[in-house]
């Protein structure tokens, strides 16, 4: 027998092979192992994330921290927080709150009372003026005050949605108000000079001053592009010379009206207008629906295309998407050609919709406020649409509240500029709101605590 034999160890004697010295110390680093966490266990801190059981608030609390950070409520405090100033400057100016107070240390009620008074009946009169008119002895005088407001809303829409999708490609689109007027100058040419069927002259009316825009916006992509000068100072320019090119073009015969020396075209044909949405009765006309379908358009372009996610990509980092292949140049273009059919759109409102003419003061302050619009509406396609909207009741609202109260129509301007100045501080929102900020939530405080980790934080 082989010394081999003589070792081996005879099977069912209950004898082990002996471990190595590998195994040896892997066996004794499990029990360091077990032991630090028997430890950490005992001093009340958490288990390990695959031992914790999450609690149902969860889901609850995770929604919560979203809507606490997220920009739409930044937005909504803004707009009651500009609310709130303004009625402060009503009740301020108001004669009744001044006499008053001529005697607040004696009677300081009378003062409040008088504020208090100032303030909710100009912004009573201001809702019945653009939403609802409870005082209304019949159907369409209730309803009235908004279809006010959609009609004033449609033009803010349409240039809204331009300025935001240039937003969203990294551009200060503020030449919005000339777009509208070079929008509206080809619309109303096509409008009066053309007498066609129906159908085919409005639609050749609606692709004129979409084309109009998205040429004079295309002009200012085209620069940024190839010569690198800021759109700022572009649009700025731009918007100077659309205002005196149609001022020029009023004063020649072929968009003058005949026998009139004011600067007025012919009115449009009756083909060539928007019609009537909800009759005679009302100023809403189908420009609305245009503008509803605007905003879905450009949702679906900056969400589901790849135009918008090519757009987004350049907004975003111009530097990444040109190394990623993305043409930055053809991006600037595209973006403000879009941009200015949609804002060439909202002139046809005006001219087709509800002036049925061309003037100088067609675009009136639509371009300058669709700035705001976008701003408010965090240049989201559903969002500028809902700003649009608010910004059509303050214009609707505000000629009643002051015909209604006396209250000065100026103040519906000082409440929209007060917007405009806390969508752009958004930390002082938060701040004065106490909202917590976005990012500043961490792993550790959206983990469910156990008592016994609160225990050890004590």
């Amino acid at each position: 027998m082989s010394p081999q034999e003589d070792n081996r160890v005879p099977p069912g004697t209950g004898a082990t092979t002996p471990p190595t010295r590998r195994q040896a110390r892997q066996s004794d680093r499990k029990d360091e192992v077990r032991t630090e966490k028997a430890a950490e266990t005992a001093d009340g801190a958490l288990p390990p994330p695959a031992a914790a059981a999450p609690e149902p608030e969860t889901a609850s609390q995770t929604l919560l921290q979203r809507i606490m950070t997220g920009n739409a409520l930044v937005a909504f405090l803004s707009v009651v927080l500009s609310l709130i100033l303004g009625g402060l400057l009503i009740a301020v100016t108001d004669p009744a709150v001044g006499r008053a107070s001529s005697y607040f240390f004696t009677r300081p009620q009378d003062t409040l009372g008088a504020a208090w008074s100032a303030a909710s009946n100009a912004y009573i009169a201001l809702f019945q003026g653009s939403v609802i008119n409870v005082r209304g002895t019949s159907f369409t005088s209730v309803i009235y005050p908004l279809t006010q407001t959609l009609t004033v809303a449609t033009p803010l829409i349409c240039a809204g949605l331009g300025v935001a999708l240039a937003f969203r490609a990294g551009l200060f689109n503020i030449g919005a108000q000339g777009q509208i007027l070079i929008g509206a100058t080809f619309a109303a040419w096509v409008g009066f000079t053309l007498h066609l069927p129906a159908g085919l002259h409005l639609l050749l009316v609606v692709l004129a001053g979409m084309v109009g825009g998205a040429i004079w916006a295309g002009l200012v992509g085209l620069l940024k592009a190839r010569t690198g000068a800021h759109e700022v100072i572009l649009t700025i320019m731009f918007n100077y010379i659309a205002t005196n090119l149609v001022l020029y073009f009023l004063s020649t015969s072929a968009f003058q009206r005949p026998g009139s020396t004011n600067p007025i075209s012919p009115q449009l044909d009756g083909t060539a207008v928007y019609p009537l949405l909800l009759g005679p009765a009302f100023r809403l006309h189908w420009g609305f629906v245009v503008a509803v379908v605007a905003t879905v358009f450009v949702w679906w372009l900056l969400n589901r295309s790849t135009i918008g996610f090519e757009l987004r990509a350049v907004g975003a980092n111009a530097s990444a998407a040109r190394t990623a292949g993305i043409s930055v140049s053809k991006g600037y273009i595209l973006a403000m050609a879009i941009a200015g059919a949609l804002a060439g759109l909202a002139g046809v409102a005006q001219v087709s919709g509800t002036e049925k003419v061309l003037t100088s003061g067609v675009a009136a302050s639509f371009g300058f406020d669709a700035i705001t619009v976008a701003l408010l509406g965090r240049s989201s396609p559903w969002g500028t649409f809902a700003a649009g909207i608010l910004f059509g009741a303050f214009r609707a609202g505000g000629v009643t509240m002051q015909a209604s109260t006396g209250t000065s129509i100026d103040i519906v301007l000082v409440v929209q500029s007060l917007i405009v100045l806390f969508i752009a501080a958004p930390p002082l929102v938060r701040a004065l709101f106490r909202l917590p900020v976005p990012g500043a939530v961490g792993k550790g405080s959206t983990t469910p605590r156990t008592p016994a980790s609160t225990g050890a934080a004590a």
